[in-house]
Protein backbone atom coordinates (compact mmCIF):
# COMPACT_ATOMS: atom_id res chain seq x y z
CA UNK A 1 0.00 0.00 0.00
CA UNK A 2 1.50 3.56 -1.02
CA UNK A 3 1.69 5.75 1.57
CA UNK A 4 -0.41 8.88 0.94
CA UNK A 5 1.01 12.37 2.18
CA UNK A 6 -0.83 15.17 3.40
CA UNK A 7 0.16 19.09 2.50
CA UNK A 8 -1.65 21.83 4.17
CA UNK A 9 -1.37 25.03 1.79
CA UNK A 10 -2.69 28.79 2.74
CA UNK A 11 -3.87 31.27 0.00
CA UNK A 12 -5.23 34.43 1.24
CA UNK A 13 -5.98 36.19 -1.82
CA UNK A 14 -6.70 35.59 -5.57
CA UNK A 15 -3.32 36.67 -6.28
CA UNK A 16 -2.29 33.71 -4.19
CA UNK A 17 -4.85 31.14 -5.54
CA UNK A 18 -3.61 32.29 -8.72
CA UNK A 19 0.63 31.81 -7.91
CA UNK A 20 0.24 28.06 -6.04
CA UNK A 21 -2.38 26.71 -8.57
CA UNK A 22 0.68 25.71 -11.14
CA UNK A 23 2.29 24.77 -8.23
CA UNK A 24 -0.41 22.07 -7.41
CA UNK A 25 -0.57 20.63 -10.87
CA UNK A 26 3.51 20.06 -10.74
CA UNK A 27 2.83 18.54 -7.68
CA UNK A 28 1.07 15.95 -9.34
CA UNK A 29 3.80 15.17 -11.87
CA UNK A 30 6.12 14.42 -9.30
CA UNK A 31 6.30 10.62 -8.74
CA UNK A 32 6.85 11.10 -4.96
CA UNK A 33 3.57 13.55 -4.38
CA UNK A 34 1.54 12.44 -7.24
CA UNK A 35 -1.23 10.81 -4.79
CA UNK A 36 -0.72 13.66 -2.25
CA UNK A 37 -3.68 14.97 -0.12
CA UNK A 38 -3.75 18.59 -0.38
CA UNK A 39 -6.18 20.74 1.79
CA UNK A 40 -6.38 24.20 3.67
CA UNK A 41 -7.34 27.45 2.03
CA UNK A 42 -7.18 28.33 -1.05
CA UNK A 43 -9.55 29.56 -4.14
CA UNK A 44 -11.44 28.29 -7.55
CA UNK A 45 -7.68 27.58 -9.79
CA UNK A 46 -6.40 26.01 -6.59
CA UNK A 47 -9.35 23.57 -5.97
CA UNK A 48 -9.38 22.86 -9.78
CA UNK A 49 -6.17 21.33 -8.89
CA UNK A 50 -6.97 18.77 -6.16
CA UNK A 51 -7.28 21.04 -3.21
CA UNK A 52 -10.04 20.93 -0.53
CA UNK A 53 -10.29 24.12 0.48
CA UNK A 54 -11.84 23.92 4.01
CA UNK A 55 -12.39 27.41 5.22
CA UNK A 56 -13.67 30.70 2.67
CA UNK A 57 -10.52 32.07 0.96
CA UNK A 58 -12.88 34.96 1.38
CA UNK A 59 -12.51 35.68 4.80
CA UNK A 60 -9.13 36.53 4.39
CA UNK A 61 -9.30 38.80 1.08
CA UNK A 62 -9.41 42.11 2.77
CA UNK A 63 -7.90 45.24 1.39
CA UNK A 64 -6.78 48.67 3.45
CA UNK A 65 -6.79 48.99 7.14
CA UNK A 66 -10.47 49.95 7.77
CA UNK A 67 -12.07 46.76 6.41
CA UNK A 68 -8.98 44.55 7.85
CA UNK A 69 -10.15 45.56 11.19
CA UNK A 70 -13.71 44.86 10.68
CA UNK A 71 -12.90 41.36 9.34
CA UNK A 72 -10.18 40.84 12.27
CA UNK A 73 -12.34 38.67 14.83
CA UNK A 74 -13.45 36.17 11.80
CA UNK A 75 -9.66 36.16 10.63
CA UNK A 76 -8.39 35.31 14.33
CA UNK A 77 -11.31 32.90 14.37
CA UNK A 78 -10.35 30.96 11.23
CA UNK A 79 -6.48 31.24 12.20
CA UNK A 80 -7.62 29.12 15.40
CA UNK A 81 -9.63 26.80 14.24
CA UNK A 82 -7.04 26.23 10.99
CA UNK A 83 -3.99 25.96 13.75
CA UNK A 84 -6.36 23.54 16.10
CA UNK A 85 -6.90 21.17 13.35
CA UNK A 86 -3.07 21.11 12.09
CA UNK A 87 -1.62 20.44 15.18
CA UNK A 88 -4.11 18.13 15.82
CA UNK A 89 -6.40 15.62 13.43
CA UNK A 90 -5.25 17.77 10.44
CA UNK A 91 -1.46 17.37 10.99
CA UNK A 92 0.09 17.56 7.95
CA UNK A 93 3.30 16.33 6.07
CA UNK A 94 4.58 19.90 5.33
CA UNK A 95 2.55 23.66 5.17
CA UNK A 96 2.99 26.05 2.44
CA UNK A 97 1.95 29.32 3.05
CA UNK A 98 1.46 31.10 -0.02
CA UNK A 99 2.56 35.31 0.26
CA UNK A 100 -0.34 36.73 2.87
CA UNK A 101 2.23 37.00 5.61
CA UNK A 102 0.39 38.35 8.43
CA UNK A 103 -2.21 35.30 8.04
CA UNK A 104 0.54 32.50 7.42
CA UNK A 105 3.17 33.87 9.67
CA UNK A 106 1.53 33.12 12.49
CA UNK A 107 0.17 29.97 11.29
CA UNK A 108 3.48 28.97 10.45
CA UNK A 109 5.25 29.54 14.19
CA UNK A 110 3.18 27.74 15.44
CA UNK A 111 3.49 24.72 13.42
CA UNK A 112 7.08 24.97 13.00
CA UNK A 113 7.12 24.76 17.25
CA UNK A 114 5.63 21.32 16.95
CA UNK A 115 7.82 20.04 14.64
CA UNK A 116 5.86 20.59 11.33
CA UNK A 117 8.07 21.85 8.19
CA UNK A 118 7.11 24.90 7.43
CA UNK A 119 7.78 26.35 3.89
CA UNK A 120 6.85 30.03 2.68
CA UNK A 121 5.95 31.33 -0.87
CA UNK A 122 6.80 34.83 -1.65
CA UNK A 123 8.82 36.72 0.58
CA UNK A 124 7.10 39.60 2.53
CA UNK A 125 9.12 43.05 1.39
CA UNK A 126 11.11 43.14 4.33
CA UNK A 127 13.50 44.59 1.66
CA UNK A 128 11.28 47.55 1.24
CA UNK A 129 10.26 48.34 4.63
CA UNK A 130 9.13 46.61 8.14
CA UNK A 131 12.95 44.60 8.06
CA UNK A 132 11.88 43.18 12.09
CA UNK A 133 9.96 40.57 10.33
CA UNK A 134 12.92 39.07 9.49
CA UNK A 135 13.41 37.85 12.68
CA UNK A 136 9.48 36.21 13.32
CA UNK A 137 10.44 34.87 9.75
CA UNK A 138 13.64 32.80 11.30
CA UNK A 139 11.18 31.53 14.08
CA UNK A 140 8.39 30.47 12.00
CA UNK A 141 9.73 29.37 7.84
CA UNK A 142 12.17 26.66 7.84
CA UNK A 143 12.49 28.03 4.00
CA UNK A 144 11.69 30.79 1.97
CA UNK A 145 10.53 30.00 -1.62
CA UNK A 146 11.90 33.81 -3.66
CA UNK A 147 10.42 35.10 -6.62
CA UNK A 148 13.51 37.66 -6.38
CA UNK A 149 17.01 36.76 -7.28
CA UNK A 150 18.41 39.80 -4.52
CA UNK A 151 16.00 38.05 -1.87
CA UNK A 152 18.45 35.35 -1.44
CA UNK A 153 21.39 37.63 -0.22
CA UNK A 154 19.04 38.81 2.69
CA UNK A 155 18.01 35.35 4.09
CA UNK A 156 21.52 34.10 3.54
CA UNK A 157 22.70 36.91 5.88
CA UNK A 158 19.81 35.79 8.55
CA UNK A 159 21.03 32.04 8.32
CA UNK A 160 17.71 31.55 6.96
CA UNK A 161 17.25 28.64 4.35
CA UNK A 162 15.66 30.28 0.82
CA UNK A 163 15.95 29.07 -2.80
CA UNK A 164 15.04 30.95 -5.47
CA UNK A 165 12.24 29.94 -8.02
CA UNK A 166 11.72 33.18 -10.30
CA UNK A 167 8.47 35.31 -10.70
CA UNK A 168 5.13 33.80 -12.28
CA UNK A 169 4.44 36.95 -14.25
CA UNK A 170 8.10 36.50 -16.29
CA UNK A 171 6.67 33.37 -17.62
CA UNK A 172 3.64 34.54 -18.87
CA UNK A 173 4.55 37.69 -20.72
CA UNK A 174 6.63 36.65 -24.03
CA UNK A 175 10.33 38.07 -24.17
CA UNK A 176 9.40 40.10 -27.42
CA UNK A 177 5.97 42.29 -27.08
CA UNK A 178 3.72 42.50 -29.98
CA UNK A 179 2.27 46.03 -29.84
CA UNK A 180 0.62 46.14 -33.68
CA UNK A 181 -1.17 42.59 -32.16
CA UNK A 182 -2.11 44.78 -29.05
CA UNK A 183 -3.40 47.38 -30.65
CA UNK A 184 -5.67 45.28 -32.47
CA UNK A 185 -7.45 43.58 -29.67
CA UNK A 186 -7.67 47.23 -28.17
CA UNK A 187 -9.47 48.58 -31.20
CA UNK A 188 -11.65 45.71 -30.97
CA UNK A 189 -12.33 45.91 -27.36
CA UNK A 190 -13.33 49.54 -28.50
CA UNK A 191 -15.12 48.39 -31.34
CA UNK A 192 -13.06 51.14 -33.69
CA UNK A 193 -10.41 51.19 -36.27
CA UNK A 194 -6.75 50.49 -35.22
CA UNK A 195 -6.45 53.34 -37.28
CA UNK A 196 -7.97 55.64 -34.69
CA UNK A 197 -5.19 54.78 -32.27
CA UNK A 198 -2.72 56.01 -34.39
CA UNK A 199 -0.60 58.38 -32.38
CA UNK A 200 0.83 57.94 -29.11
CA UNK A 201 -0.67 55.62 -26.68
CA UNK A 202 -0.08 56.54 -22.91
CA UNK A 203 -1.22 53.96 -20.18
CA UNK A 204 -2.20 54.88 -17.18
CA UNK A 205 -2.35 53.13 -13.98
CA UNK A 206 -3.63 54.59 -11.03
CA UNK A 207 -3.77 51.42 -8.84
CA UNK A 208 -5.98 48.80 -7.62
CA UNK A 209 -7.20 50.15 -4.46
CA UNK A 210 -9.62 52.67 -3.20
CA UNK A 211 -7.32 54.36 -1.48
CA UNK A 212 -4.48 54.84 -4.60
CA UNK A 213 -7.78 56.18 -6.85
CA UNK A 214 -8.59 58.98 -4.02
CA UNK A 215 -5.03 59.87 -3.33
CA UNK A 216 -2.79 59.62 -6.13
CA UNK A 217 -5.38 59.19 -8.90
CA UNK A 218 -6.83 63.11 -9.58
CA UNK A 219 -3.06 63.66 -10.16
CA UNK A 220 -2.78 61.24 -12.83
CA UNK A 221 -5.82 63.14 -14.67
CA UNK A 222 -4.15 66.48 -14.19
CA UNK A 223 -1.33 65.25 -15.49
CA UNK A 224 -2.80 64.38 -18.79
CA UNK A 225 -4.16 67.49 -19.09
CA UNK A 226 -0.89 68.97 -18.45
CA UNK A 227 0.75 66.71 -21.14
CA UNK A 228 -1.87 67.15 -23.65
CA UNK A 229 -1.26 70.98 -23.21
CA UNK A 230 2.84 70.26 -23.67
CA UNK A 231 2.13 68.01 -26.36
CA UNK A 232 -0.52 70.30 -28.43
CA UNK A 233 -1.23 69.25 -31.81
CA UNK A 234 -0.20 65.38 -31.64
CA UNK A 235 -2.75 62.67 -31.46
CA UNK A 236 -2.74 61.49 -27.96
CA UNK A 237 -4.20 57.64 -26.48
CA UNK A 238 -4.28 57.89 -22.81
CA UNK A 239 -5.95 54.05 -21.75
CA UNK A 240 -6.85 53.36 -18.20
CA UNK A 241 -7.26 49.77 -17.02
CA UNK A 242 -10.27 49.63 -14.10
CA UNK A 243 -8.82 47.15 -11.56
CA UNK A 244 -12.23 46.21 -10.60
CA UNK A 245 -15.36 47.23 -11.12
CA UNK A 246 -15.94 49.11 -7.71
CA UNK A 247 -13.24 51.49 -8.90
CA UNK A 248 -14.83 52.67 -12.45
CA UNK A 249 -17.39 54.80 -10.71
CA UNK A 250 -14.82 57.23 -8.90
CA UNK A 251 -12.38 56.78 -12.00
CA UNK A 252 -15.47 58.43 -14.35
CA UNK A 253 -16.10 61.06 -12.03
CA UNK A 254 -11.97 62.11 -12.62
CA UNK A 255 -12.48 61.82 -16.19
CA UNK A 256 -15.33 63.96 -16.27
CA UNK A 257 -13.82 66.21 -14.86
CA UNK A 258 -10.30 65.92 -17.06
CA UNK A 259 -12.98 66.47 -19.79
CA UNK A 260 -14.39 70.13 -18.43
CA UNK A 261 -10.33 71.15 -18.47
CA UNK A 262 -9.59 69.62 -21.81
CA UNK A 263 -13.18 68.05 -24.29
CA UNK A 264 -10.64 67.06 -26.82
CA UNK A 265 -8.58 64.80 -24.07
CA UNK A 266 -8.77 61.34 -25.10
CA UNK A 267 -9.38 59.24 -22.35
CA UNK A 268 -10.64 55.54 -22.18
CA UNK A 269 -11.72 53.42 -19.38
CA UNK A 270 -11.23 49.82 -20.13
CA UNK A 271 -12.46 46.75 -17.49
CA UNK A 272 -9.23 45.00 -17.29
CA UNK A 273 -6.77 44.17 -19.69
CA UNK A 274 -3.82 45.68 -18.49
CA UNK A 275 -1.43 43.61 -20.68
CA UNK A 276 -3.03 44.75 -23.73
CA UNK A 277 -2.79 48.00 -22.66
CA UNK A 278 1.01 47.77 -21.57
CA UNK A 279 1.70 45.97 -24.56
CA UNK A 280 0.36 48.56 -26.69
CA UNK A 281 1.51 51.62 -24.81
CA UNK A 282 4.48 54.32 -25.94
CA UNK A 283 4.46 54.89 -22.27
CA UNK A 284 3.26 54.52 -19.09
CA UNK A 285 2.43 56.70 -15.84
CA UNK A 286 1.96 54.25 -13.10
CA UNK A 287 1.32 54.05 -9.40
CA UNK A 288 4.17 52.13 -7.79
CA UNK A 289 3.65 48.35 -7.29
CA UNK A 290 3.53 44.69 -9.18
CA UNK A 291 2.10 46.80 -11.88
CA UNK A 292 5.65 48.39 -12.13
CA UNK A 293 6.79 45.15 -13.16
CA UNK A 294 4.49 44.27 -15.68
CA UNK A 295 5.40 47.08 -17.24
CA UNK A 296 9.11 46.24 -16.82
CA UNK A 297 8.59 42.79 -18.25
CA UNK A 298 6.28 44.60 -21.49
CA UNK A 299 9.84 46.56 -21.87
CA UNK A 300 8.31 49.91 -21.30
CA UNK A 301 9.62 53.17 -20.38
CA UNK A 302 7.59 54.30 -17.58
CA UNK A 303 7.66 56.99 -14.94
CA UNK A 304 6.54 55.56 -11.06
CA UNK A 305 4.93 57.74 -8.38
CA UNK A 306 2.87 57.68 -5.11
CA UNK A 307 1.57 59.22 -2.45
CA UNK A 308 0.49 58.15 0.93
CA UNK A 309 -0.82 59.81 4.23
CA UNK A 310 1.60 61.87 5.46
CA UNK A 311 1.81 60.00 8.58
CA UNK A 312 1.94 56.90 6.91
CA UNK A 313 4.91 58.21 4.60
CA UNK A 314 7.22 58.89 8.23
CA UNK A 315 6.39 55.18 9.25
CA UNK A 316 7.62 53.51 5.93
CA UNK A 317 10.82 55.99 5.72
CA UNK A 318 11.26 54.70 9.18
CA UNK A 319 10.99 50.93 8.87
CA UNK A 320 12.61 50.88 4.95
CA UNK A 321 15.90 50.91 4.16
CA UNK A 322 15.75 50.99 0.20
CA UNK A 323 16.52 54.20 -1.58
CA UNK A 324 13.63 53.38 -4.66
CA UNK A 325 10.27 51.75 -4.36
CA UNK A 326 9.48 50.53 -7.53
CA UNK A 327 10.25 46.95 -8.26
CA UNK A 328 12.28 47.64 -11.94
CA UNK A 329 14.67 50.59 -10.21
CA UNK A 330 14.49 47.71 -6.95
CA UNK A 331 15.75 44.82 -9.27
CA UNK A 332 18.39 46.99 -11.23
CA UNK A 333 19.74 48.27 -8.03
CA UNK A 334 19.42 51.74 -9.95
CA UNK A 335 17.01 54.66 -10.99
CA UNK A 336 16.43 53.09 -14.79
CA UNK A 337 13.20 55.15 -14.49
CA UNK A 338 11.98 58.32 -12.37
CA UNK A 339 10.42 58.12 -8.98
CA UNK A 340 8.11 61.45 -8.48
CA UNK A 341 6.94 60.19 -4.87
CA UNK A 342 5.08 62.16 -2.08
CA UNK A 343 5.43 66.52 -2.88
CA UNK A 344 7.11 65.82 -6.05
CA UNK A 345 4.48 64.20 -7.62
CA UNK A 346 2.73 67.20 -9.69
CA UNK A 347 1.67 67.34 -12.66
CA UNK A 348 3.96 69.29 -14.40
CA UNK A 349 6.87 67.25 -12.81
CA UNK A 350 4.99 63.77 -13.63
CA UNK A 351 4.02 65.40 -17.79
CA UNK A 352 7.62 66.45 -18.26
CA UNK A 353 9.08 62.82 -17.50
CA UNK A 354 6.50 61.43 -19.47
CA UNK A 355 7.66 63.44 -22.24
CA UNK A 356 11.35 62.91 -21.29
CA UNK A 357 10.92 59.58 -22.77
CA UNK A 358 8.78 59.99 -25.53
CA UNK A 359 11.50 63.14 -26.72
CA UNK A 360 14.41 60.12 -26.74
CA UNK A 361 13.86 56.92 -28.19
CA UNK A 362 17.65 56.18 -27.98
CA UNK A 363 16.97 55.82 -24.16
CA UNK A 364 14.26 54.18 -24.40
CA UNK A 365 16.11 51.46 -26.76
CA UNK A 366 18.55 51.48 -23.85
CA UNK A 367 16.04 50.84 -21.43
CA UNK A 368 14.21 48.01 -23.21
CA UNK A 369 17.35 45.71 -23.35
CA UNK A 370 17.95 46.54 -19.65
CA UNK A 371 14.65 45.17 -18.87
CA UNK A 372 14.89 42.26 -21.32
CA UNK A 373 18.01 41.03 -19.14
CA UNK A 374 15.69 41.41 -15.96
CA UNK A 375 13.39 39.24 -17.95
CA UNK A 376 15.75 36.54 -18.17
CA UNK A 377 16.84 36.66 -14.81
CA UNK A 378 13.29 36.55 -13.52
CA UNK A 379 12.19 33.69 -15.91
CA UNK A 380 12.34 30.59 -14.14
CA UNK A 381 9.88 27.22 -13.99
CA UNK A 382 8.18 28.28 -10.73
CA UNK A 383 5.59 26.44 -10.40
CA UNK A 384 7.76 23.45 -10.70
CA UNK A 385 10.75 24.51 -8.55
CA UNK A 386 8.43 25.03 -5.91
CA UNK A 387 6.65 21.62 -5.95
CA UNK A 388 10.45 19.96 -5.96
CA UNK A 389 11.41 22.36 -2.64
CA UNK A 390 7.67 20.86 -1.02
CA UNK A 391 8.36 16.83 -2.45
CA UNK A 392 12.09 17.52 -0.90
CA UNK A 393 10.77 18.57 2.18
CA UNK A 394 8.40 15.67 2.43
CA UNK A 395 11.19 13.15 1.46
CA UNK A 396 13.47 14.92 4.09
CA UNK A 397 10.48 13.85 6.73
CA UNK A 398 10.13 10.59 5.57
CA UNK A 399 13.69 9.75 5.27
CA UNK A 400 13.88 10.92 9.36
CA UNK A 401 10.96 9.05 9.95
CA UNK A 402 12.27 5.62 9.07
CA UNK A 403 15.75 6.41 10.02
Amino acid sequence: MVSRFRLACVAGEPSGDLLAAPVLSALRQIPDTSNLDVFGIGGSRMQAEGLRSDWPMETLSVRGYVEAIKQLPAILQLRRELIAYLLGEGRPDVYLGIDAPDFNLGVELNLRKAGIPTLHFVSPSIWAWRAGRIKKIEQAVERMLCIFPFELDIYGRAGISATYVGHPLASEIPLVPNPSLAKQKISDLLDCSINQLDGTIIAVFPGSRSSEIELIAPIFFETMVELAQQMQGQKLHFLIPVATPRLREPLEVLLKQALNTNPDLHIVLIDGEADAILEASDVVLIASGTATLQAALWKKPMVISYKVPWLTAQIMKRQGYLPYVGLPNILAGEFLVPELLQEAATPKKLASALLDWLNHPAKVSALATRFSEIHETLRRPTGLLVAQAVAQTIAAGKHSVTA
